[in-house]
């Protein structure tokens, strides 16, 4: 037998095995071949290449083993197994090894080409990027099922479900718009975008075949790119690349931004001036002033329905987030509110008066005084709370845990060595900031402090913290950007904390608000400043100009 001959009858096997129609293979996901993995072509190559030649059956074998294999079925499998072993025991070690190559694919089943396609998707959706580039390679059969089942695109419905950056980055780019759609409708959206009338849409989206092939492809192409973005913002972070916008508030008495909170569409922010203003985003625009407090507004929230703000005329007022209609004012504390958080119908007030009001939020117009906490010797600088435990800080240098439930106090945290002025609580951990210019992370269950992080000159005015960064604001006028992971490991030295410090502000920085893409912050020096990693340039001189936006 010829060699070449043989080698070409394989291959074109093969070529047949993997050259199925689409529709042979959506109509039924049935094996279309036997044992032809590569152990099994290149085992049956090696057979025909060493023995080809060479094996020509006697007359003997060709008379006795078909009535060999006759007598072998009526053996049991014991007798069955024991004249194999017996029989290898004859052969060669070589001979042994040709044996393995006829055993190993008839051990060996594509599970994938055997399943119904849509178990075959379901299992190969769990995959990560790498994996199902591997399997995109096994065979054209798992390439086409790869396609079919879109899995491309599932996996980065997969990560905008599951991680902030990527949900985050599906809000501020084109391409959240073609996730969580069906083929057709991505179609329409596909087809658009090329610019093709309706007609030549119809058509599109009428060959689901074709367009379902289009759409895996547009996918399999698009999960790079995207990796690509988040590794860009990622190194920003790390190097301190941003783009700078500043917002320039015009107090007309007054100068200076207390608090803030943003969206996607909007930023609103409280002023020494006595006024909320609502600012329009992305250009930045002053849409709205909210006139009421006849103080300073200190705090604010707001949710789709209202705002709540707090200020040093002792009151707080609620406010339409929508129209800017003032709701109502509620009267309580009797000095000024300097901190309040609502979430899940419960609101909760401090106040320079010492105390913490609870409040029940069953509406806009409708939030009544539930109970007062009374146990600061200070002003109660800040709170914050979950399902579990209302946490306070106060000038008398103590954070305290309160039930959320029963209203009870449960403990005192000691540490710091002046007054506290600003935290966050958020899972197990609450890290607070403090006029001795230190922030200290604790674990709320042991009331023990984890880590205390030293860098900024004067007092730390506000603290947020996510699962990757802490960014602190304080008096000196900096922002600082530390790794909470490097934090919360005892090993970590001092010199591998703070990862950048962000010198723009000419004043003291009182609040900030951050995302996986930028820092928002508001200062004394009466501007806003939006630092955005996403869309950034390379910082080389502190003192270069930015985009500055007049209110």
């Amino acid at each position: 037998m010829d060699v070449r001959n043989s080698t070409t009858e394989i291959i074109d096997n093969e070529h047949h095995v993997f050259e199925m129609t689409e529709g042979e293979h959506s109509e039924s996901h049935s094996p279309s071949f036997t044992g032809s993995s590569t152990a099994y072509l290149m085992s049956s190559l090696t057979l025909k290449e060493n023995d080809a030649s060479q094996f020509e059956p006697t007359e003997d074998y060709i008379n006795s083993y078909e009535s060999v294999l006759r007598q072998t079925k009526n053996w049991t499998i014991a007798e069955q197994m024991d004249f194999l072993r017996k029989l290898f025991t004859t052969m060669s070690h070589e001979h042994l090894g040709m044996v393995e190559g006829i055993l190993l694919p008839m051990l060996q089943r594509d599970f994938i080409n055997l399943l119904p396609r849509h178990l075959a998707e379901n299992i190969l959706s769990y995959l990560h990027a790498e994996e199902l580039r591997s399997c995109e390679m096994v065979s054209r059969v798992w390439k086409h099922t790869i396609a079919q089942g879109l899995l491309w695109k599932k996996l980065i419905e997969r990560k905008v479900l599951t991680n902030d950056l990527w949900r985050g980055l599906s809000r501020r780019r084109d391409w959240g718009r073609f996730l969580f759609k069906t083929t057709k409708e991505v179609a329409v959206i596909l087809a658009m975008d090329d610019g093709l009338n309706s007609d030549k849409t119809v058509l599109i989206t009428s060959r689901i075949e074709e367009i379902t092939r289009y759409q895996s492809n547009f996918f399999r192409t698009l999960y790079p790119k995207i990796t690509q973005e988040i590794e860009k913002v990622e190194h920003n972070w790390a190097a301190g690349n941003y783009s700078l916008t500043r917002i320039n508030c015009n107090s007309e008495t007054s100068k200076g931004v207390y608090c803030l909170q943003y969206d996607d569409t909007k930023i609103v922010s409280g002023l020494r001036d006595n006024t909320i203003k609502i600012w329009r985003r992305p250009d930045n625009t002053c849409e709205r002033t909210l006139v009421g407090h006849t103080g300073s507004v200190l705090c604010l929230q707001y949710d789709d329905k209202m705002i709540a703000s707090g200020s040093s005329d002792a009151t707080v007022r609620i406010w339409n987030v929508n129209t800017g209609e003032l709701i109502s004012s509620l009267i309580h504390h009797c000095e000024a509110v300097l901190h309040l958080r609502f979430q899940n119908n419960v609101m909760v007030t401090c106040s320079k008066d010492r105390s913490i009001a609870v409040w029940d939020v069953k509406s806009p117009n409708d939030i009544t005084l539930r109970r007062v906490l009374v146990g600061h010797r200070a002003a109660v600088n800040v709170i914050d709370f979950d399902d579990r435990y209302i946490v306070s800080a106060s000038g008398d240098r103590t954070i305290k845990i309160w039930s959320i439930k029963t209203c009870e106090f449960v403990r005192t945290l000691s540490g710091h060595r002046r007054g506290i002025a600003c935290l966050q609580f958020r899972d197990k951990h609450i890290v607070s900031g403090s006029s001795d210019n230190t922030i200290k992370i604790w674990d709320i269950e042991t009331g023990s402090c984890i880590r205390t992080l030293e860098g900024h000159e004067e007092l730390v005015r506000c603290i947020r913290f996510d699962n990757h960064r802490i960014i602190s604001g304080a008096y000196d006028g900096k922002i600082k950007v530390w790794d909470l992971k490097a934090a919360l490991d005892i090993k970590s030295s001092p010199s591998q904390l703070c990862i950048q410090t962000l010198s723009r502000h000419t004043g003291r920085v009182f609040r900030l608000q951050f995302d996986a893409f930028q820092i928002v912050s508001s200062s004394h020096d009466d501007t806003i400043l939006i630092w955005d990693f996403l869309n950034s340039e390379p910082q080389s001189d502190p003192s270069e100009s930015d985009a500055s936006l007049s209110g």
